[in-house]
């Protein structure tokens, strides 16, 4: 019975372990990068949270309106310069952005579950300045690892 008891305790504490949280930097400059979050790319399996750390002072996270989610995924928007996290319970790929800095190329990428069922609702967004080229980049770096 103890034995069955350690191997329940066991078998249930290696599930919790295996969150995989991460933490995302808001940064004025990484290297030779201007407004950029320190990870472009980030993959959670679903339940896991992402936290945004405002290092910097004036910048946001905002989901991509108009398929910059999965649908059913109600709008998030984070106020500027303060930290923020946000769990994600739905499959798929979520485009966001840093509201004051978006078309200076400050977006990023969620991959949820590993789920890439809405790609085709992201390569539609109207992504403008600088952030074109770097939608493109990361989208074919998606399509590429998947």
């Amino acid at each position: 019975m103890k034995l069955f008891i350690s191997a329940l305790i066991v078998l249930f504490s290696s599930s919790f372990a295996m969150a995989a949280d991460v933490t995302v930097d808001m940064l004025n400059k990484l290297g030779k990068e201007k407004m950029v979050y320190s990870e472009k790319i980030v993959r959670v399996d679903v339940g896991d949270t992402v936290f945004w750390k405002a290092k910097d002072k004036g910048h946001n996270v905002e989901f991509i309106k108009k398929g910059g989610a999965p649908e059913g995924v109600k709008k998030f928007k984070s106020k500027l310069s303060k930290d923020t996290k946000y769990k994600f319970e739905v499959p798929g790929i979520y485009a966001y952005q840093c509201t004051p800095h978006k078309n200076m190329g400050m977006i990023g990428f969620v991959i949820v579950g590993n789920n890439l069922d809405n790609l085709e609702a992201i390569k539609k967004i109207k992504f403008r300045g600088k952030s074109k080229k770097v939608a493109e980049k990361l989208m074919k770096e998606i399509a590429a690892k998947h």
